[in-house]
């Protein structure tokens, strides 16, 4: 290992060196950008001495490295799980409080693994765990621009002006954000359930991870979320799969998640209802909300 506070041993050939948090994302125990949180927190030793540079370089075969206490384990096969989250439960491997987490339904899989990205507590649908820490950094890396599609049910029926305001960007807690996509769709009538026809049901299609995105985006627009979602990561769609169950993902749908979810146009003609006939009126309102909006 090469540092100056955890020497390594003479003997260690540069060919055998691994960058530390790229081993650990190796074995299952985070993505890389987990791994450094692991590193930073002071959690990981190596021949018994704690170590906080990230950059730091290791030789696995010689190294003893432990994480929490615990010795890392030796590589395993890769797995790639797709998951129906449930609502009230966290996207997490533990949780102080003791709430109900995603670790609560693995606990049965051939090794460990983890999440990657999450959906709110009380937001549903596909979360993807694996132990391939360099897949999962693929997957939330900036430049891959993953889309992420969700469906979402609103507090209200938006108008044609202000869906626009999520194409063409809003400011959130976070940064600057915009949807690649966004559609109206037809509420869904259960059985025995009476539907309302003052909440709108959207399609919304993102590329960005920012916390509470979604909700956040509409709230920006005037409206609360009620029920979000997610329903598929790239082109890989949850399907018919139930909630708190999950699937063993071959290769080949591991790479739909790069593929993106979108239409051949996406440039809001079919994205969202059709324009009022009180052109006048809905132009005023129009007005009124840009200049609302640019007072957030």
């Amino acid at each position: 290992m090469t540092s100056e506070k955890t020497p390594a041993k003479k003997d260690n050939s540069e060919k055998d060196l691994v960058r530390l948090n790229k081993l650990l994302a190796e074995r299952g125990l985070a993505s890389r950008r987990g791994a450094d949180k692991l590193i930073a927190e002071g959690l990981v030793m190596v021949n018994g001495k704690k170590v906080y540079e990230l950059g730091i370089k290791v030789n696995p075969n010689k190294d003893k490295i432990l994480v929490d206490g615990k010795p890392i384990k030796s590589k395993s096969q890769n797995i790639y799980v797709m998951f129906n989250k449930p609502k009230n439960v966290i996207t997490s491997m533990n949780d102080p409080l003791e709430r109900p987490t995603v670790a609560d339904f693995v606990a049965d899989l051939p090794a460990r693994v983890f999440p990657i990205g999450r959906l709110d507590w009380d937001s549903e649908g596909l979360l993807l765990l694996t132990n391939d820490g360099e897949f999962a950094q693929k997957v939330m890396h900036p430049k891959t621009e993953v889309t992420k599609t969700y469906h979402v049910k609103l507090e209200g029926q938006p108008q044609l002006y202000q869906i626009k305001k999520l194409l063409t960007g809003v400011s959130i807690p976070g940064g600057r954000v915009k949807a690649k996509h966004v559609e109206k769709l037809k509420p869904i009538k259960a059985a025995g359930k009476k539907t309302s026809d003052k909440n709108d049901w959207y399609k919304i299609v993102i590329t960005e991870g920012k916390n509470h995105q979604v909700r956040e985006m509409f709230k920006k627009i005037g409206f609360d979320v009620l029920k979000l979602h997610r329903v598929a990561i790239g082109k890989l769609r949850i399907g018919q799969l139930g909630r708190g169950e999950m699937v063993f993902l071959n290769e080949a749908a591991t790479q739909r998640v790069f593929l993106p979810d979108l239409p051949e146009e996406t440039h809001g003609r079919r994205d969202v209802r059709h324009k009022s006939k009180r052109v006048k009126d809905e132009e005023l309102t129009r007005k009124k909300f840009d200049k609302a909006l640019d007072k957030k």
